[in-house]
């Protein structure tokens, strides 16, 4: 079901003629491809960030078994991981993460021939997440780090004693939101002797690029439309749009998993 919203009249905003309209969209064109050049030169930077090697063996479990990093990697060298909020006493995943993961479904496929594999991991059980990706129609190899460090040592997974405490740190220099799970990306590469180490990480908006849906919303005269509902508020997993019982996953048990109830 979609919600039909009011039109935009065009009284609100300014009207002219076909040629003056080419005069401005050209002038922003040159902002535009500026704007794509910083793209291209912080995303170099990004390449050019000194490694960390991971020491630390992780054990993660998948719907095949038991696997280590490494076996993240598969027959690839490089390995992107998406850190889905899906904590073990939610009944479901987070929604913006299944926004995010609505995007990068279809194209791990397209990533594989460019030497990546691109695993998405959780705290919840595998079975729990295998279900949850059954009810979504996704694809993508899904493990769960329910019995590892891994999420917390990469900064998207708190115990209620961090958060209660004040010093736990979120996106390198804040405070997280009051949620034991928050979203991320990092990155790993694994050399000709089988060490791997970390490349990169983002967090919070960093995670915007990877949402293509938010491209196109910016392009349209409303642009977001996010003053009335919070930023994301209006935003529901893709099979639950017109649900009027939606409840956010970390609003199920308030002040346990989220934020408490104000």
């Amino acid at each position: 079901m979609t919600d039909v919203a009011p039109s935009v009249p065009a009284a609100a905003h300014r009207v002219v003629s076909r040629d003056q309209w080419l005069k401005e969209r050209v002038a922003l064109l040159a902002e535009e491809k500026e704007l794509t050049r910083k793209r291209d030169e912080v995303s170099r930077r990004v390449r050019d960030l000194p490694w960390v090697k991971v020491e630390k063996r992780y054990t993660f479990h998948s719907a095949g078994g038991a696997m280590s990093l490494a076996d993240l990697f598969g027959p690839r060298s490089q390995l992107v991981v998406y850190h889905f909020m899906f904590d073990p006493t939610w009944s479901q995943g987070c929604k913006s993460c299944s926004f995010v993961a609505d995007h990068y479904n279809g194209i791990v496929v397209h990533l594989a021939h460019r030497d990546i594999s691109f695993v998405t991991v959780s705290k919840a059980p595998i079975a729990q997440l295998e279900e949850f990706r059954e009810r979504m129609g996704w694809s993508f190899p899904w493990a769960s780090g329910a019995d590892t460090d891994f999420s917390r040592d990469f900064g998207v997974s708190f115990t209620d004693q961090e958060l209660a405490s004040g010093e736990a740190v979120y996106n390198f220099d804040r405070k997280p939101y009051p949620i034991r799970e928050l979203p991320g990306v990092s990155v790993f590469v694994r050399d000709a002797r089988g060490d791997i180490y970390h490349t990169y990480s983002t967090f919070a908006r960093g995670l915007e690029d990877f949402l293509t849906a938010y491209r196109y919303i910016d392009i349209t005269p409303k642009g977001r439309d996010e003053a009335q509902t919070g930023g994301m508020g209006w935003l529901r997993h893709h099979d639950r749009y017109g649900d009027a019982d939606f409840v956010d996953p970390w609003a199920e048990r308030p002040g346990v998993t989220g934020p408490s109830a104000r």
